[in-house]
């Protein structure tokens, strides 16, 4: 990055390109604003462009989210208490989106005879089949939205996002 470029620290090229795009009319106030800023937009797009990849299979991301984690819990289930905590994005209304895809057939659940307030769910074989077919689509558009890295600036970028949600979730207790 050129001298020229650096204002406080941080590339107002690049600032400057967001703020642009997003139609301000101010500066970033400070390199955490335009970081936080460029962050947000950026999940907005990769969530966008992954629910493209769902949608024609008339799943949502959260949806296959669930079904992702009842995957990956195997034969024996997971009990329904456990899948909120597991969400990448967390959300009040398992309960609902587990309905709806038990309605749809991709997911079953059963409540246990040992302890009847605990419901195990288990992702069903048409749900494995539907997540069959996603799988490659999803990979393709993940790899796509970050071909523009290499694999040394992939680290560091899942690095600082790791350091980054370290500190939100100290900032939550």
């Amino acid at each position: 990055m050129k001298e020229n470029q650096k204002n406080n620290g941080y590339d107002q090229e690049a600032a400057t390109a967001l703020a642009e795009r997003l139609h301000r009319s101010t500066p970033f106030r400070s390199q955490g604003q335009w970081v936080g800023i460029s962050l947000l937009r950026n999940a907005d797009l990769l969530r966008r462009r992954l629910s493209q990849v769902v949608d024609a299979e008339g799943v949502t991301l959260q949806q296959y989210n669930v079904l992702r984690i009842l995957r990956g819990a195997g034969d024996a289930g997971i009990p329904t208490l456990s899948v909120a905590e597991r969400m990448i994005e967390r959300t009040p209304g398992v309960t609902r989106l587990l309905d709806r895809l038990e309605a749809r057939g991709w997911v079953s659940r059963e409540r246990s005879s040992e302890d009847r307030r605990r419901v195990m769910a288990r992702v069903t074989p048409d749900g494995r089949a539907l997540l069959r077919r996603l799988d490659e689509p999803l990979a393709q558009a993940e790899d796509a939205a970050f071909a523009a890295l290499d694999a040394e600036h992939l680290n560091r970028l899942g690095s600082l996002l790791e350091e980054v949600r370290h500190s939100l979730e100290g900032a939550e207790d």
